[in-house]
């Protein structure tokens, strides 16, 4: 009996690690998240079950005690369970608590790191989370607490310098930005990154004030990650040369 939770990065699925690809091509059972990429699926042997216990806004297939019963049934019924999930399974991703509801009842486990798109979504839209000059240290959040509430913490990041980086977010991006506002950082730099390392990749860029208005058109289910700080600015780290994906992916500039 194991169960191994897997990293599957963001949707490029090239951006696996081989570890992880491995671990699925000896797998009985994957149990996947809505937001891996499905092509993935395919490096399990023909014979393994594949199963969707994904979570989307407003729309959950499993709770996650249930996901947590079927991590134990499976690897007691068939031998080794993956747990693929999105991104890496440590940030925001309840790794930890399926691992150890699993070691509570007595099965191996093993846990092999993703690409989180804390890190890589910026990145391939061209923002370095830090850069020398303009950020020294960068914040990792949600936008929300587990109640559903603004996080309160992104008060306390908007006092800072630091480069902001925030996942699951775009539905508050008008809390956001009037928390900045109350910094007195409405001309700040903040841009929304969506579908991040795929063809449909778009980024949109704005200052803080401006950023709500730009983005009301967005289609708020869609993965995104929202950057706010000096790294954000396009035109003062040429951003706009920045094209690793594809070439025809043209950034939304601000006015």
């Amino acid at each position: 009996m194991k169960l191994t939770v897997v990293g599957a990065g963001i949707g490029d699925p090239e951006l696996i690690t081989l570890k992880a690809i491995r671990a699925l091509e000896s797998a009985d059972v994957v149990l996947y998240d809505a937001l891996c990429n499905e092509i993935l699926l395919e490096y399990a042997p023909a014979g393994a079950a594949r199963i969707f216990v994904g979570k989307r806004k407003g729309s959950k297939t499993y709770q996650q005690e249930d996901i947590n019963e079927l991590i134990v049934l499976f690897a007691r019924q068939c031998g080794h369970v993956v747990r693929l999930k999105g991104g890496d399974p440590f940030v925001f991703g309840r790794g930890m608590e399926e691992m150890q509801f699993a070691q509570g009842h007595g099965i191996i486990t093993e846990y092999i790191p993703g690409i989180s798109s804390a890190v890589a979504a910026p990145g391939l839209a061209g923002i370095p989370v830090t850069m020398r000059g303009a950020s020294r240290s960068f914040w990792t959040m949600t936008a929300t607490t587990d109640t559903g509430v603004l996080n309160p913490e992104i008060m306390t990041a908007a006092n800072t310098d630091a480069t902001l980086v925030i996942l699951m977010g775009l539905s508050k991006i008008g809390a956001i930005a009037a928390a900045f506002k109350h910094a007195g950082k409405e001309n700040l730099p903040i841009a929304v990154i969506q579908n991040a390392s795929m063809p449909t990749q778009k980024t949109t860029f704005g200052r803080i004030d401006n950023i709500e208005e730009k983005t009301q058109n967005l289609v708020v289910s869609e993965a995104g990650v929202i950057v706010v700080g000096a790294v954000a600015d396009p035109k003062q780290f040429n951003i706009a040369a920045f094209s690793p994906v594809s070439a025809q992916l043209k950034p939304v500039f601000p006015d």
